[in-house]
């Protein structure tokens, strides 16, 4: 999809802001970190931006022998992913483990057959997987004395895009607050490798996925829609036609955010009186 709109001015593009929120987020992670009294972080790499830029983060807030790294392929595009992940894991000097989810993905494969369809198996996996990485995640922090540092940033939490008790499943999220297109925006301030700063966002769960294909819009228009809907409160039509994109593309991202609100907030209870 193409248009004619520039991003919104509001959203991270300046280097003083840039500099400025890469000094916040450092200090975010090292005073929550001592504060929690551990050893440091454990982080999933997968050779994508947000896990590297992540990595970066906190070995400037903690130093390289507070932050380990666990890359978890499932597949060989995964695998793919794994090796940006070694290098980046290499350069940044923190020690790392990779451990292949295949053979556990494959016993839920054989001892959970159901009568969904094709697409409804591949996301049943899909979530599966990211559910296992994450009880990886929160295993070796356990065992080291770590907090499980999260790679999640604002485009996916405000869309739902990320699965309940998978990779929404951390300590801390560093990236919260960061929309896709400045978190790619921090990692090139911060000097991260172009290779990954620019390759298509994928979470690795099945062959050719791409976040950006899944969406059905690219993440400049998808951060665009939200920031001006969500943050500023604008109407689906005037931000139509502030981008200059389709209403449907508005209402296709609008939905998206509206309908997955479940996945923001804490598990219903009951409600009941006050006993205080």
């Amino acid at each position: 999809m193409t248009s004619s709109y520039l991003p919104p001015t509001e959203l991270l593009t300046d280097e003083r802001n840039l500099e400025a929120t890469h000094q916040q987020l450092t200090l975010f992670i090292e005073e929550y970190v001592e504060r929690s009294g551990t050893n440091g972080v454990v982080v999933g790499m997968s050779g994508g931006v947000d896990s590297t830029l992540a990595a970066a983060l906190a070995v400037d807030a903690l130093g390289p022998d507070r932050v380990f790294g666990l890359l978890l392929p499932c597949n060989k595009t995964a695998e793919v992913g794994s090796h940006d992940a070694l290098t980046v894991a290499e350069a940044l000097g923190i020690d790392y483990e990779e451990v292949h989810l295949q053979p556990l993905i494959r016993c839920f494969e054989r001892l959970l057959v159901g009568d969904e369809g094709r697409d409804e198996r591949i996301r049943a996996l899909g979530n599966t997987t990211a559910r296992l990485r994450m009880a990886c995640l929160y295993y070796a922090a356990n065992t080291q004395s770590k907090l499980v540092l999260g790679t999640g940033n604002r485009s996916e939490r405000l869309l739902g895009y990320f699965t309940k008790y998978g990779d929404g499943g951390c300590d801390l999220i560093p990236l919260a607050n960061l929309y896709k297109t400045e978190v790619r925006a921090l990692a090139r301030h911060m000097g991260l490798p172009c290779r990954i700063v620019e390759k298509p966002s994928t979470a690795g769960l099945w062959a050719e996925q791409t976040d950006e294909g899944e969406l059905g819009a690219t993440y400049d228009c998808i951060d665009a829609v939200l920031h001006y809907v969500v943050d500023r409160r604008y109407r689906a039509e005037t931000v139509a036609e502030e981008l200059d994109i389709p209403i449907e593309t508005v209402w296709e991202v609008l939905n998206k955010h509206l309908e997955t609100h479940h996945k923001r907030r804490l598990p219903a209870t009951p409600g009941r009186e006050s006993v205080e």
